[in-house]
């Protein structure tokens, strides 16, 4: 049955398969402990692999890598890959864009915030909002101009 409830999770592992950052929207894996098994199983089958699909666990897992990071976008087993796929490439080029081509693993570390942002600019509750990285990162440098603004205020 169609669902605006496309995304169940994103992810982003570094090259030893830790996780540096992981937002699930639903229950599928309530527990830290269930996530990490996941998310070391994701891990485990595609890091030496070339494609950028795989099913896993009954879930649709598409998937980027970039020099020390893994980025994953997982649905449902039934989801639309393409969709899914349009998310995972939307995060990546925002983040590329924000971190000036430089996606690796320091450079992430040392902007969480702006990732954090854009993660909410994509998707909302497992319902994506938006694909276009250029919007998602014209509104991550409006929210930082606002922090800041508002920072100044309080100071």
């Amino acid at each position: 049955e169609p669902s605006l409830y496309a995304v169940k999770a994103i992810i982003i592992l570094d090259n030893d398969g830790e996780r540096l950052f992981a937002k699930y929207y639903d229950d599928t894996y309530p527990s830290v402990k269930e996530q990490r098994a996941f998310e070391k199983n994701i891990f485990s089958k595609t890091h030496r692999s070339d494609s950028e699909i795989a099913l896993l666990e009954g879930l649709t897992v598409v998937y980027k890598s970039s020099i020390d990071l893994y980025c994953y976008v997982i649905g449902s087993a039934h989801q639309n890959e393409l969709m899914l796929t349009a998310v995972l490439n939307c995060l990546f080029d925002s983040l590329s864009q924000m971190l000036r081509k430089n996606v690796e693993r320091r450079a992430l570390l040392d902007n969480m915030e702006g990732l954090f942002l854009a993660v909410d600019e994509i998707v909302d509750g497992g319902v994506i909002l938006e694909s276009d990285p250029q919007q998602v990162v014209h509104r991550v440098l409006q929210s930082a101009k606002e922090q800041i603004k508002w920072s100044l205020l309080r100071w």
